[in-house]
């Protein structure tokens, strides 16, 4: 084996799980705190991808300066969507909140049908085909700097569980929801920033995206199924979890796409069935967070 080769396989598979691990850290902060189920939660990948887009497109705001637009309007589409359609199913059984948000996908994907078409779009920036050479190792510069959002964007959600008020109180309504509401945390205003910040992770993730992929108004069921498989392989309601099942994935696509005979085309189904093997071992996932 080609060590230099392997190396490169695995530095792609590390650039591949920093993106991946913007969208699942939103997502497991969302079960985390609300027990909600949010198969929308890949629309707000796509809108954010749009939204960066269309900055860059129409007014040539670079992809990097519209990361705090994307961020915001994201938290805020998400403390709205959170407020108006996911809080009054909060306590309801799993399958209600299932269909709401499933009906939610399919309103804002044919929305998006409808305003954008079903074309494929992408941009090209000057930095676009820029790759950085470490050794025997070329890293993709716009991969690269996603793995920067990624590490930055992670480390600050967990400063903010740990040191902030709100921080404390997402702790607590995770252990016990009844018990912090008799010790006066406001959980419907947890609830809100929990969906809203995570709403905003999965907005950084289509920033990202649109720099190193096509977009189009179902890109979000490709990253929210992977989503899912990496919450559940890393323990619903664990960052940890998601950080790691992200960087499992992603090694496990670049390692079968590169030395599996046609590997691209299995690379997801063995990471499923790595996922499948991990839950037998495992059921509740790698740190799973009671």
């Amino acid at each position: 084996m080609d060590l230099a080769t392997f190396a490169q396989v695995i530095a792609n598979g590390i650039l591949t799980g920093g993106l991946y691990a913007l969208i699942a850290v939103g997502l497991t902060l969302i079960f985390g705190v609300m027990r909600v189920i949010n198969f929308m939660h890949g629309e707000t990948l796509m809108l954010g991808s749009y939204l960066t887009y269309f900055l860059f497109t129409l007014y040539g705001i670079d992809p990097f300066l519209s990361l705090p637009l994307a961020i915001f309007t994201l938290f805020t589409l998400g403390v709205a969507i959170q407020h108006f359609f996911i809080n009054p199913v909060i306590d309801a059984p799993h399958l209600n909140q299932i269909l709401l948000t499933f009906g939610l996908v399919l309103i804002i994907q044919n929305l998006a049908l409808i305003l954008w078409t079903g074309n494929y779009v992408s941009m090209t920036t000057h930095y676009s085909g820029i790759s950085l050479k470490l050794g025997p190792l070329s890293l993709g510069l716009t991969r690269l700097l996603g793995l920067v959002i990624a590490i930055l964007l992670t480390i600050l959600l967990t400063l903010a569980l740990k040191k902030t008020e709100w921080g404390k109180s997402v702790r607590a309504v995770t252990q016990d929801r009844e018990a912090a509401m008799l010790m006066g945390v406001n959980v419907n205003r947890v609830n809100m920033l929990a969906f809203g910040v995570g709403s905003a992770m999965g907005g950084a993730g289509g920033v990202v995206t649109s720099m190193i992929m096509y977009i189009f108004p179902l890109v979000g069921m490709l990253f929210v199924l992977k989503a899912f498989a990496i919450v559940v392989l890393g323990g619903f309601g664990s960052i940890a979890g998601a950080v790691v099942g992200s960087l499992i994935l992603g090694l496990t696509e670049s390692i079968v796409t590169n030395y599996v005979p046609s590997g691209s085309g299995w690379s997801e189904g063995v990471s499923f069935v790595i996922l499948i093997v991990i839950l037998v071992l495992r059921p509740k996932g790698l740190f799973y967070a009671e």
